[in-house]
């Protein structure tokens, strides 16, 4: 099972009108990750919550190699492989510029879709054109992924594995 994850507004929480917590990871990042303004935000701790969930993550963000560079280190997760986005002015109203890439490289296989961006077309358009069961799960961009997140991919995963 492919588990993609974004990270701007899915483990990189923004918006909020509260100031959010600063962590600090146990993991020794990389200066580049250092650099980085915003990624103190993220909970150190997801890493070994998305690994405890048996599935192959895989990076599904603009970050492309930065995220191994800068967010897995912080995470304590090895290396991902990276979906490398191709350029794609053609996309159907409303359906995510990401949406058909991810479905073509999961090439037929089940997967789950963390990001803040998800809408109903998203899901309309996986149900219609992927052969395999699919969990595209919206986070709230202002918290990031919280335990009832995962939560939810976990009964899924658990259950009958239903296009939802």
């Amino acid at each position: 099972m492919l588990l993609f994850l974004d990270i701007d507004g899915t483990l990189l929480p923004f918006g909020a009108a509260a100031p959010y917590p600063s962590y600090t990871s146990r993991f020794v990042p990389p200066a580049a990750a250092a650099a980085h303004p915003l990624l103190d935000r993220i909970d150190p701790g997801l890493g070994a919550r998305l690994a405890s969930l048996g599935c192959e993550l895989v990076w599904a963000t603009t970050w492309l190699d930065d995220a191994n560079t800068c967010v897995a280190p912080w995470l304590g997760l090895p290396p991902l492989p990276v979906l490398d986005w191709p350029d794609a002015d053609d996309e159907p109203a409303r359906l995510h510029w990401k949406t058909r890439p991810l479905t073509a490289w999961a090439a037929g296989r089940p997967f789950v879709w963390l990001d803040d961006e998800l809408t109903a077309a998203d899901r309309a358009w996986v149900a219609a054109r992927h052969p395999a069961p699919a969990l595209l799960h919206r986070v709230d961009h202002r918290r990031g992924v919280t335990d009832g997140d995962l939560a939810t991919v976990r009964e899924w995963l658990g259950g009958s594995a239903a296009p939802v």
